[in-house]
């Protein structure tokens, strides 16, 4: 019998939270014209929330080895996976081409390729090529788990991500780019999930320190962001999260979420929320951009006109779109069979 760990969830559910926070926040500092200084909570969001899809991808290693089948052949098994994600994929990407985001000169077959139909979609590319790689890493599960192997990969990411933020951003197309700035965290999410026990016991023992990591990190990542787009006027500085201290940061709230949550949970809420996720990540831009067509825009210039309803803007936006993200979710899912087409 499969294992299932029920702190995945959680963070899981926290993840595409703060995916959603990073979206919205966006829109909000896009409409300010970039005005970080005016915005303060705006870019603070958006930049503590940046460990999410570095968290996804660790989530995404985790889940596979430990639910990895032995009967299954190499074939088998992308194909299992691959029709998992592949079909909403394939059906979200064709709503956002056709009717969000129509002005898109590429074709279709490229769009795919990329993940480029929608800003959030190029996730799915670089998983699947996570997907082709994780039997031979399984495979190669004592060499990869070997410490000084971790350590090996831990300076090679770090030091590509240096070259690409610091030096000069790689000229590799999507996914090929995201997956070399990535594949750290793919790749320790498969050796986290065989050494849960170990992973909890440090944890427990250098606690306090993991904490202070988590938030003294997050601030770095704020500042590093909000200073460097400040001296460039470049959003790139803030916009990425494929950043040295982003990795750093992702690892430190990867493990304070895994103490908070490591206990076992008996949520049955948390775990409907994790099995709307991802369709939730599929819907939730359209959301953003339907929400902000017909009222957001009016409600930004509504409450913007002073600092209080600056302040107070980003969490009622990241709640109606969470919230009415969610909602469609849970109503899609209540039609049989759907959710093989919508994920």
């Amino acid at each position: 019998m499969k294992e299932r760990v029920k702190s995945i969830d959680i963070i899981r559910t926290v993840s595409i939270l703060a995916v959603i926070v990073i979206h919205t926040t966006t829109r909000t500092l896009e409409a300010s014209k970039y005005n970080l200084v005016g915005f303060p909570l705006s870019i603070f969001l958006n930049q503590i929330a940046r460990f999410a899809v570095p968290v996804f991808f660790i989530i995404s290693g985790f889940v596979l080895e430990i639910s990895w089948d032995d009967s299954l052949n190499y074939f088998s098994f992308i194909k299992k996976r691959l029709s998992r994600i592949f079909i909403p994929y394939i059906f979200w990407s064709a709503v956002y081409y056709l009717f969000i985001y129509n002005q898109n000169r590429d074709n279709f077959f490229q769009v795919i390729l990329k993940g480029d139909a929608s800003y959030q979609l190029y996730f799915i590319p670089t998983l699947c090529i996570f997907y082709l790689a994780f039997p031979v890493l399984h495979k190669l599960y004592k060499i990869i788990s070997n410490k000084f192997v971790i350590l090996l990969l831990l300076l090679s990411e770090l030091y590509l991500l240096y070259r690409d933020y610091f030096v000069n951003t790689f000229k590799y197309p999507d996914p090929i780019h995201i997956a070399i700035l990535s594949y750290f965290f793919f790749i320790i999410g498969i050796v986290a999930a065989r050494k849960k026990e170990i992973i909890m016991q440090f944890i427990q023992k250098w606690r306090y320190t993991i904490i202070s990591g988590s938030i003294l990190s997050g601030f770095y990542v704020f500042w590093e962001g909000r200073s460097r787009f400040l001296i460039s006027n470049n959003y790139f500085n803030f916009y990425s999260q494929w950043r040295p201290s982003i990795l750093v940061y992702s690892i430190f709230i990867g493990l304070t979420l895994f103490f908070i949550f490591g206990k076992k949970f008996q949520l049955s809420l948390i775990q409907k929320l994790s099995k709307l996720s991802f369709l939730v990540f599929f819907v939730h831009v359209a959301v953003l951009e339907s929400f902000w067509s017909l009222a957001g825009k009016n409600l930004f210039n509504l409450m913007t006109t002073n600092f209080f309803g600056r302040i107070l803007f980003d969490p009622v936006f990241f709640a109606i779109v969470a919230v009415m993200s969610f909602f469609i979710a849970f109503v899609l899912h209540k039609i049989p069979k759907l959710y093989k087409l919508t994920g």
